[in-house]
């Protein structure tokens, strides 16, 4: 395993926390330093299996989990589903090594924020840590939509009931259709001839009254009410 920086470089009190958990020691190595490197992110612990992750989660509180999907003792979804509902604020990325891992949508139903592949390019990886920890979530890519889609139009075992869309004004109904389209909060507000600041609010009462954490959610929640048809 790659060592952690030298104590002697002072990082800023500002830094992104960062914990990584993957069951191969290198590829932590590896994510590690690729991670105390970056200007304004730090590592704060690494987990080989998902309990280890849970267990270091609830004790760090870092503000985002690199998560591998497939590890012993418990997986990267049920490690997922445990922060996400015990550890409030932490942001679940997830890695994954297939584009097409049918892990990954019910990853994205425990909470997940969005997830990579595990051959992203670094620049890419740590521009998505920062995403995901401002509390944007990764669905632009066509691939994620995609893979939302094709996982609600499955059908599955004891689902939960579609969310109710009753509450929601017909400018939110509006705003969750693009969002599950894939536009940014900048596409949106151009889209809809709003400012940033509104679509912002718009986004939080979403997410307010469908008790979401994230975009991610409310694409799944959109797709799951059949406000929008997987294409």
């Amino acid at each position: 395993m790659c060592p952690p920086p030298s104590p002697t470089s002072p990082r800023s009190p500002v830094d992104l926390r960062v914990l990584v958990a993957d069951d191969q020691a290198l590829v932590r190595g590896s994510f590690r330093v690729l991670v105390d490197t970056a200007p304004g992110l730090r590592t704060v612990g690494e987990a080989g299996t998902g309990a280890e992750a849970v267990r270091l989660a609830e004790r760090e509180r870092p503000d985002v989990v690199l998560m591998d999907v497939r590890m012993p003792e418990m997986d990267g979804i049920e490690a997922t589903r445990r922060i996400c509902s015990d550890v409030p604020g932490v942001r679940v990325l997830i890695l994954t090594t297939f584009d097409l891992d049918a892990y990954v949508y019910s990853a994205l139903r425990a909470g997940a924020s969005g997830f990579l592949l595990k051959d992203t390019p670094p620049a890419d990886l740590l521009s998505a840590v920062r995403v995901v920890a401002s509390g944007e979530s990764l669905l632009a890519p066509s691939v994620t939509r995609r893979l939302i889609a094709e996982f609600v139009r499955r059908p599955g075992p004891a689902r939960d009931a579609p969310p109710d869309l009753d509450a929601l004004t017909d400018r939110e109904r509006e705003v969750l259709t693009l969002i599950a389209r894939g536009l940014s909060n900048t596409e949106l507000a151009a889209h809809l001839h709003l400012s940033p600041a509104t679509v912002k609010t718009h986004i939080g009462h979403l997410l307010s009254k469908l008790q979401a954490r994230d975009r991610a959610q409310l694409v799944i929640a959109a797709y799951e009410s059949r406000l929008i048809h997987p294409q």
